[in-house]
């Protein structure tokens, strides 16, 4: 009897997790007959068999939805939505049932009677069940199905025996499947390994045909075994039709899913792993990314949002996305909401990349939701997901369109299976790579192979078609082994269907692998499937191939290089300069002359002061204008404690640009894509198909003027002699600086140059003075006396709280000293 209430849930509940598509495809086309068959037959069979195992409440629940159901097959009604709802509710409690029974637990608690009544009364409201029928005994037979319309109930009962006839099965516990996938796994290797040695021996024809047909049983064996182990996707999508219908119900959203890659096989381990994650994915593209219907219309969006799920097969991985036609991810929001929530500083956030700031939506605790639902908004999310992911050796990432929606890929390995793959080495380490990655091996001295390096990126043209080139020692940071012989160019599939190069010391092998879980701690370097145990029993890492592109960010590029002669030409002609792209304070994306910029450094934000309106900055110990306001406060409001600064510097003036952060620094057409000068912009250029502002940088030094009148960078600098004097410290060099002069200190002849102004405070008489210093090169002298009277007649200091007399006696000085230098020049 155990044996068969076992099988009795079991059975139920694998029927439970595919009727919920059912019932739900009911809903949209409840004129399907088909379905509606389908769903009475199992509330038929449920209905039958608890029966016999002494299950009340199981047989109380179906034998009320088997009488609903007869009654809409016999045509006296038409299912609506509140009936399907009930319909679902009745599920979902023989769902809880049948949970107790198998981890033999005492059966929950519920008003059976009440989702009884809540069924009844849908259907009443359909206009189908008299109510006076109510409480009557059924007049159907509790053990025979309605029969259909044109057909007896003898004819009924024997279709609906046929229709659930199904393939003989037999039910094994898991964990002897793993043992003959085990077993199976060891075989291969030993088969692997008695093939490695009889290449290496002289075997008989006779040993070697006994070989191929043990190696052909094993093979069959493999696959079968491998077989069981496998499991269609559409398991994994099995609970999301139901899930998208209560949502899209409760949340006011009408949804289109559609399901796509069904039939993709996968490991059944790996199906429940990814159970969670992609249920969590689902249901926050319902939540946050599809919008309710008012707003889709107001953002000239149909009503009805659409969500797409996909699976497909990919080398040895399984790729899952998530697509959507919402609202997408705000950045700048996410990015407010980790610098608010005190994870980063809005200094560091505002540092960081576009796919950067996207990628904090993985920061743990983090959630955008105004509120908390029963939905979302509790900050435990898109984090756990992750860990998930990758704690089956799997990687996420997002694609995100603002305003038009997200996608979100999944990246599982397949594991526990048996894959035909490569061998090789690269920087002296052996590596596997799936063999149906490869599309063609080739060498380095091939006649019909060249490898080239442009701006640092290399390329390889195989007869006539140029693709994408990288070392494997450069991806995993190995150094290049000096071997005899050419390198081996394996053309490989990238994840985005792209081939390219992948250049390697030499491939050494071919055999089956078998393919286990690498370490969560390699998997998350995104270059790995797994790891692998090839004949000779040593473990080895199994490559990626379209991980490897993605983590070393190969722009893919496949070309015909006759066809793109032309365009090269026409590239060619136009001249290039090389540019640092940067984001304003304000945001905009523009870029200027690298040759203007004589150093990018982040400046403490106490440095920032403003004076008049105008801001400046204290670096290195002089104050230098700033062609930008900087919001001090607000900054440090937000947790900022520095402001990236580019130092620009002409022929005499030195200015510091603030910005938000540098993005990267490319080559730039000198002919504008479009002359639109503006302010300080010259145009726009296009570059990396993006269109970006191009700063003029004579406009830009030319805007300065009125900044830097008043601190004009003067040939002339200004060295005290005396750095002891306190006065000298604390009064005269300030006031110097205000003006804007360079300000030194020196008492020796090497720290004096021919272009500065010497000022020397003494009340002794020129001749004593310093003779060191007054003598030095072609250095100006300035004295400063203490007394407000000159000591003689001819005694041409200046009093040293005469403002304005030193100001114009250095001033003069440097005009003299340029004039001197212009005439020598």
């Amino acid at each position: 009897m155990d044996e068969l209430l076992s099988e009795f849930v079991a059975e139920t509940q694998e029927s439970l997790e595919a009727l919920a598509n059912v019932v739900v495809a009911l809903e949209v086309d409840p004129s399907d007959r088909k379905l509606l068959d389908e769903l009475f037959r199992f509330f038929h069979t449920v209905k039958g068999s608890c029966g016999f195992l002494n299950l009340p409440r199981f047989e109380k629940l179906s034998h009320a939805a088997e009488d609903v159901l007869s009654e809409i097959r016999a045509g006296d009604a038409t299912p609506d939505a509140a009936t399907i709802t009930a319909v679902l509710a009745v599920m979902d409690r023989i769902a809880e049932l049948c949970e107790a029974v198998a981890i033999g637990e005492a059966l929950p608690d519920g008003n059976d009677s009440q989702l009884i009544e809540t069924l009844r009364h849908c259907y009443r409201m359909a206009g189908a069940m008299p109510a006076e029928d109510e409480g009557q005994p059924d007049s159907t037979d509790t053990n025979v199905a309605a029969p259909e319309e044109g057909s007896s109930a003898p004819e009924q009962n024997e279709k609906a025996s046929r229709g659930a006839t199904t393939s003989r099965t037999i039910r094994l516990p898991l964990s002897l499947i793993d043992q003959l996938m085990n077993g199976v796994s060891d075989m291969v290797l030993a088969r692997n390994e008695l093939s490695r040695k009889l290449r290496t021996s002289d075997a008989s024809p006779e040993l070697e045909t006994a070989f191929e047909r043990l190696s052909a049983c094993i093979a069959d064996m493999r696959d079968t075994i491998s077989k069981t182990r496998m499991q269609r996707v559409d398991r994994l999508f099995m609970a999301i039709p139901r899930m998208v219908r209560d949502l899209g119900r409760e949340l006011g959203k009408s949804i289109e899913l559609k399901l796509e890659g069904g039939d993709v096989e996968m490991d059944r381990e790996m199906v429940e792993m990814v159970v969670d994650p992609l249920t969590h994915i689902v249901r926050n593209s319902i939540d946050h990314g599809i919008e309710a219907p008012a707003d889709r219309i107001a953002a000239g969006k149909p009503e009805g949002g659409t969500l797409c799920v996909s699976a497909r097969q990919s080398g040895s991985q399984i790729v899952i996305e998530v697509t959507d036609d919402g609202r997408g991810i705000n950045v700048e929001a996410i990015a407010n909401k980790v610098v608010s929530a005190g994870i980063m500083t809005a200094q560091d956030v505002a540092k960081l990349s576009e796919t950067a700031k996207l990628d904090l939506i993985f920061t743990p605790g983090l959630s955008t939701a105004h509120e908390v639902t029963a939905i979302s908004g509790r900050g435990v999310g898109m984090d756990i997901v992750r860990a998930n992911i990758e704690r089956i050796g799997g990687v996420i990432s997002l694609s995100n369109d603002p305003g038009n929606g997200l996608t979100i890929t999944m990246r599982v390995p397949l594991t526990l299976t048996i894959i035909p793959g490569l061998l090789l080495k690269a920087g002296g380490l052996n590596f596997a790579i799936p063999r149906s990655a490869i599309i063609e091996i080739l060498h380095d001295n091939n006649p019909t192979v060249s490898v080239n390096r442009l701006a640092g990126a290399l390329t390889a043209t195989i007869r006539g078609v140029r693709y994408s080139m990288i070392d494997l020692e450069n991806v995993i940071g190995l150094p290049f082994v000096e071997q005899i012989g050419a390198r081996t160019l394996m053309l490989v599939r990238s994840s985005s269907g792209k081939p390219y190069i992948l250049g390697v010391s030499q491939v050494e092998n071919h055999e089956e692998l078998v393919i286990r879980p690498a370490a969560p701690m390699v998997m998350a370097a995104g270059i790995y499937a797994g790891m692998t145990l090839p004949d000779n029993g040593q473990p080895m890492l199994l490559l990626d191939a379209g991980g490897i592109a993605q983590t070393a960010q190969l722009p893919l590029v496949v070309e015909d290089v006759e066809a793109s002669e032309a365009a090269a030409k026409e590239q060619a002609a136009r001249q290039y300069y090389t540019g640092l792209r940067f984001t304003e304070l304000t945001g905009e994306e523009r870029v200027i002359r690298l040759s203007l910029v004589e150093r990018v450094e982040d400046i403490a934000i106490d440095a920032f002061g403003k004076t008049a309106g105008r801001t400046h900055a204290m670096i290195e110990g002089k104050l230098i204008p700033c062609l930008r306001d900087v919001d001090v406060e607000g900054l440090k409001a937000q947790g900022a404690h520095e402001v990236t600064c580019m130092r620009l510097r002409d022929d005499r003036r030195e200015l510091c640009y603030p910005v938000r952060h540098v993005v990267d620094i490319d080559e730039v057409p000198t002919e504008l894509d479009l002359s639109a000068a503006y302010d300080v912009v010259a145009g726009v250029v296009l570059l990396n198909d993006v269109h970006i502002e191009v700063i003029d940088g004579f406009a830009l030094f030319a805007s300065a003027l009125d900044v830097v009148e008043q601190t004009d960078m003067r040939r002339a600098r200004c060295v005290i002699a005396d750095a002891d004097d306190s006065w000298n410290r604390e009064i005269l060099a300030p006031l110097l600086m205000q003006a804007g002069y360079q300000v030194a200190w020196g008492n020796t002849e090497n720290s004096v140059g021919g272009d500065d102004v010497v000022l020397i405070t003494s009340d002794s008489s020129p001749e004593d003075s310093s003779p060191e210093i007054a003598s030095a090169s072609r250095a100006a002298v300035i004295r400063l006396r203490n007394s407000s009277d000159p000591a003689s007649p001819d005694d041409s200091s200046i009093y040293r709280y005469d403002r304005a007399r030193l100001l114009e006696a250095i001033s003069q000085a440097g005009e003299m000293q340029a004039d001197e230098a212009r005439s020598v020049a």
